[in-house]
């Protein structure tokens, strides 16, 4: 999960699987692989998912990070309080509010709405935020307006990537057909 949310950043799900794919093949899914793995290996593995250096040197950092601070235990990280686990994250390279967010509620299983380019889209395009909310202020609506349920957060966003992908482009939505075309303005 926490790869996955690495590699999804500024590329589709798709080309982050295709990275993941080649992350297994090279026995790079593990936590003794990844420990092992140096930056060319990573890079390789991951340029499928694109900003393959970037994104290899934060998963490097990451996987430095837990293993010096948490003894690499995923268990000992996640019982942090959510809000200082999510300082700590983002106070690593390379990792932003979204980043940060995917892991905390896919991977830590805690109520961290992710507010990503599809959520803001598909909320601004039915008038439930403004057009020009940011990450922050979509967030915090979210958050405001929802139980604080990690399950509800996670159906409800994978719900709104679906309506983004199929549905809410950028450029050119397609409304007929769409779940939510009954609730447009």
């Amino acid at each position: 999960m926490i790869l996955g949310a690495i590699l999804t950043q500024n590329t589709a799900w798709h080309n982050a699987t295709l990275a993941l794919r080649k992350l297994r093949q090279g026995g790079l899914l593990s936590w003794r692989g990844l420990r092992a793995a140096g930056l060319d290996r990573l890079e390789r593995c991951v340029r499928p998912a694109g900003f393959y250096r970037q994104k290899a040197r934060t998963i490097r950092n990451f996987v430095d990070w837990l293993e010096r601070e948490y003894s690499g235990s995923l268990t000992r990280l996640f019982s942090l309080p959510a809000d200082e686990l999510r300082r700590q994250l983002l106070g690593l390279q390379g990792v932003g509010p979204e980043t940060a967010d995917a892991i905390l509620l896919y991977a830590a299983e805690r109520p961290h709405f992710v507010a990503d380019a599809y959520t803001r889209r598909v909320l601004a395009r039915h008038g439930v935020i403004a057009a020009q909310a940011d990450y922050q202020q979509t967030q915090e609506f979210l958050h405001t307006h929802l139980p604080r349920e990690a399950t509800l957060f996670n159906e409800f966003h994978a719900l709104l990537v679906e309506v983004g992908k199929k549905h809410c482009a950028p450029r050119s939505p397609s409304c007929p057909g769409c779940p939510l075309e009954e609730f447009l303005a």
